[in-house]
């Protein structure tokens, strides 16, 4: 007998990274590294799913920056090139491999496993990534939702609202662009909520959104159900809860299935390993070490320096395990709690960051078929769903507004707000009062003005990206963090003054249309009163 739902949610975002000026950079590693290694085998997955008559629904948010990057002809042409050449490299290391048998049966395995992603891109995807999710969702199987325009952090944009409901349209109109219909639903940017901003959602047609646990446990009335049925806000949006104890099992490469010691290391890679004479062609021009995704050691075991071999099999075995592990705990939990909830069906919310699938936790797309396909025919407990066929299942649930929080350390605002970010929302501040400023001033243009209003427009989307904040809170590539945060607000104020003016520099407007193409169907007026 069914007892109740789970549902997976899969959160895929990257920044806007696009750098023509260059013929090589290596923040653009960040998007080729996600494609080959987590939305190519999601694709796969759900491919053979399909194929194979396997019931399963999905959610997955695929935000703006990342669909505008994916669209992109110049990255996608980029991508195609570095993917050719980790086929050749994948089979010199054949040829390097040979006498040492581990090795040598895991070099062949990544010349299969690159020429499968090669294969994926240009057949099945047709070199468009976004066209394969698509078919997904047209077949019903896959449910893709928005984010925020450029995943701005909504609770720290609050202090000009104009700016976040900006937010919010720009990515619906993002999201028609590349679907060709409106989403029901969004990822609020790190799950970051304040009260009463779902009324931009209701405004944009959006049915729900996801929120972090303590969100619902802490909202304005007591969830009856805690975060096992949604609440709808005032605004008549559902929030989803986070379920913890699920999360956990996935998510933790500490007390998760990620770190188990036969899954591969992550850190040790030939690109590192390797001498530069041989491996120099297939890392950054300027001899900077980056990851190749050949990499030939497992976990071992936490905080050791000696990595032993990686097994496929071996891990392959331990995926399967600990899909049916995390199948077993869902079941016992959905059979126990639908004994508390009155005969009312449990919905276990598991959200995750699409990217812990395959590049952080290489095998993590092999454990979700695994549990997809353990969920469809060894179990009748729980059923696989999209929070909009719970919500066509379910339309009756408690009302409540959800309390401030985020997914970020703390469960609140301090991951990016605190020493090493506080400096830049007094320009982002301004900039989003001068943008609306100027969409008020201008209601009507065209021509000249009207592409520097939009690209005003654009400047100020990239500079809100809560991903330079987030990076250097983490102080890893701070340096470029600072970079784009100050030339997109450098562009901004430019192009605003320039405007007030009445002296707007072509030459310059068409080198930031250049550098900064996301978002071409960009309605300036979003940020008008």
């Amino acid at each position: 007998m069914e007892k109740g739902y789970i549902s997976l949610v899969l959160h895929a975002h990257l920044p806007f990274v696009r750098h023509p000026e260059h013929a090589e950079f290596m923040e653009e590693d960040w998007l080729f590294e996600a494609i080959g290694e987590t939305y190519l085998p999601l694709i796969g997955m759900m491919d053979r799913l399909v194929r194979d008559g396997v019931p399963f629904a999905i959610t997955m948010s695929l935000t703006p920056p990342l669909c505008e990057m994916l669209a992109d002809p110049l990255l996608m042409q980029r991508y195609d090139r570095r993917l050719r050449k980790l086929v050749e490299l994948a089979g010199k290391e054949i040829q390097r491999t040979r006498g040492h048998d581990d090795f040598h049966r895991m070099a062949l395995f990544y010349k299969e496993r690159f020429e499968e992603e090669l294969r994926l891109f240009e057949d099945v995807c047709g070199r468009n990534v976004l066209s394969a999710f698509r078919r997904f969702q047209d077949q019903g199987v896959l449910e893709i939702i928005t984010c925020g325009a450029t995943h701005g952090f909504f609770p720290l944009m609050q202090v000009n609202e104009k700016a976040v409901r900006a937010q919010v349209r720009a990515a619906v109109a993002n999201y028609k662009k590349h679907f060709g219909r409106g989403p029901r639903g969004i990822w609020l940017p790190e799950c970051g909520y304040y009260p009463d901003v779902d009324r931009f959602l209701k405004e944009e047609g959006i049915q729900f959104f996801l929120v972090e646990t303590h969100g619902i446990l802490h909202a304005s009335t007591r969830p009856k159900y805690g975060v096992f049925a949604p609440l709808f806000t005032p605004s008549g949006v559902a929030a989803f809860g986070r379920d913890v104890e699920s999360s956990r099992q996935v998510w933790s490469a500490e007390q998760g299935y990620p770190g188990d010691p036969d899954y591969r290391d992550f850190y040790r890679d030939i690109g590192f390993d390797l001498d530069e004479s041989y491996i120099g062609p297939y890392i950054h021009p300027d001899g900077i070490r980056i990851h190749t995704g050949i990499k030939y050691h497992r976990i071992t075991g936490k905080r050791v320096e000696h990595k032993e071999p990686y097994r496929r099999d071996w891990a392959m075995e331990k995926a399967a395990s600990h899909a049916g592990d995390f199948l077993f705990n869902r079941t016992k939990q959905v059979e126990h709690l639908y004994g508390l909830m009155d005969g009312r069906k449990p919905l276990v919310v598991a959200p995750y960051d699409a990217e812990l699938f395959g590049h952080w936790w290489y095998e993590g797309p092999e454990f979700l078929e695994f549990f997809i396909r353990k969920a469809a025919y060894d179990q009748d407990v729980l059923r696989l769903v999209t929070p909009i066929q719970y919500l066509d299942e379910n339309p009756v649930c408690q009302r409540a507004t959800p309390a401030l929080s985020s997914w970020g350390a703390g469960g609140y605002n301090e991951f990016w707000l605190e020493g090493s970010n506080a400096w830049v929302y007094r320009h982002l501040h301004q900039a989003a009062d001068r943008m609306c400023e100027l969409a008020d001033r201008f209601p009507h243009a065209d021509g000249v003005l009207e592409r520097a209003l939009k690209q005003c427009g654009r400047e100020l989307l990239l500079a809100q990206s809560s991903d330079w904040a987030f990076i250097m809170r983490t102080d890893t590539t701070v340096p470029y963090a600072v970079k784009r945060t100050r030339n997109h607000i450098m562009r901004f104020t430019r192009l605003y003054e320039e405007i007030l003016g009445n002296r707007i520099d072509e030459g310059f407007l068409k080198e930031c249309e250049w550098l900064d193409t996301s978002f071409q169907e960009l309605d300036y007026r979003v940020w008008a009163d």
